[in-house]
């Protein structure tokens, strides 16, 4: 039995333009699947890249995009024992196809949602708000009093990163681009923000620690900050390099860590943060308990219809969005 359904595609990696509403038929879920209409669908900046192909591993075109959303379970393959049709459930990961009003995803990925959250709360917060989990609970877990310094403070993955550490008592330092992103990250949890256009973050790093720098520095800016950002770290303390956005990081020499005062750098990915099913819902249970704590909140939701995909893409490069961005299908919701 199949299911009609609308989604956004392309068959050429490119402009926003590349991506086309079309109407499709999707197939009975296969074993191990379970199909979902979609309730609210999650917008990250990796949906720009996977759309232009700048990744090594290209997307095998024609490709769906996106990798998050939350949905209602309407069918399930073979072997799936552990949901049920009617459940409400998130993902992050999977095949790309989450611009769409209903899709097919491999049951391992799907995370119960709780009764108390809102679907367009967690379609917010599930990939940027798991991104937040592993990097300051397990990749570098972060205790009471270390001194953190987090890049684009301001950002959809620094907004909910701040407010999380600010919860565990640590002291942050958040990187930005402009007073009003100043005040932005402040209000959730920055201690000092430094207006990196305007200013040296190592001199400020150094006035602001006393010279012993940070214990942790979060960069997902890449080119531009990654050395400066290894003068700002006290001994073996760690940089987690987690994006490029101003564009790859130049090859680094090995003995300039042990100069620099035996420091540690990691490049993550929250594919290997969540391949482990149990590691996975387990991070999505700390991100949950957060949400309904109110450690963490959405930043700045934007709402688009599914409708408007490519103007979304168009506003998130012309850097006009602030905060989470979600799609919203046509039809009821939660």
């Amino acid at each position: 039995m199949t299911t009609r359904m609308e989604a956004f595609r392309f068959s050429e990696f490119g402009a926003p333009a590349v991506l086309k509403r079309e109407t499709i038929e999707l197939s009975a879920p296969a074993a191990g699947e379970i199909q979902i209409r979609h309730l609210a669908i999650g917008v990250n900046y990796i949906d720009v890249y996977h759309r232009k192909g700048v990744f090594a591993a290209q997307l095998p075109l024609p490709s769906g995009l996106g990798v998050e959303g939350v949905g209602i379970v309407t069918a399930l393959g073979d072997g799936v024992g552990n949901l049920n049709l009617g459940d409400r459930v998130a993902y992050v990961g999977g095949p790309p196809n989450a611009y769409s009003t209903h899709r097919n995803l491999p049951a391992v990925r799907a995370l119960p949602v709780p009764d108390a959250l809102e679907s367009e709360t967690v379609a917010a917060l599930i990939f940027k708000g798991l991104t937040a989990e592993y990097l300051i609970h397990r990749c570098v877990p972060v205790a009471k009093d270390d001194i953190v310094l987090f890049h684009a403070a301001a950002g959809g993955v620094g907004s909910i990163a701040t407010q999380w550490l600010k919860h565990l008592g640590a002291t942050v330092i958040g990187t930005v681009g402009s007073p009003e992103k100043a005040d932005i990250a402040r209000a959730n949890g920055c201690d000092h923000t430094i207006i990196y256009t305007r200013e040296d973050f190592r001199a400020r790093i150094a006035e602001i620690t006393g010279g012993k720098g940070v214990h942790v520095v979060y960069d997902s800016v890449g080119a531009d900050t990654f050395a400066r950002s290894l003068d700002c770290l006290r001994p073996r303390g760690t940089l987690v390099s987690f994006g490029e956005a101003s564009g790859p990081v130049a090859p680094l020499n090995l003995a300039s860590l042990g100069a620099k005062g035996s420091l540690f750098v990691t490049r993550p990915s929250i594919a290997h943060y969540t391949a482990d099913r149990s590691e996975y819902e387990a991070a999505a249970k700390n991100l949950f308990r957060a949400i309904e704590a109110g450690i963490v909140k959405a930043p700045n939701l934007a709402k688009y219809r599914l409708g408007d995909a490519v103007k979304v893409h168009e506003d998130m490069e012309s850097r006009s969005t602030r905060g989470s961005i979600i799609l919203i299908p046509s039809g009821p919701s939660r």
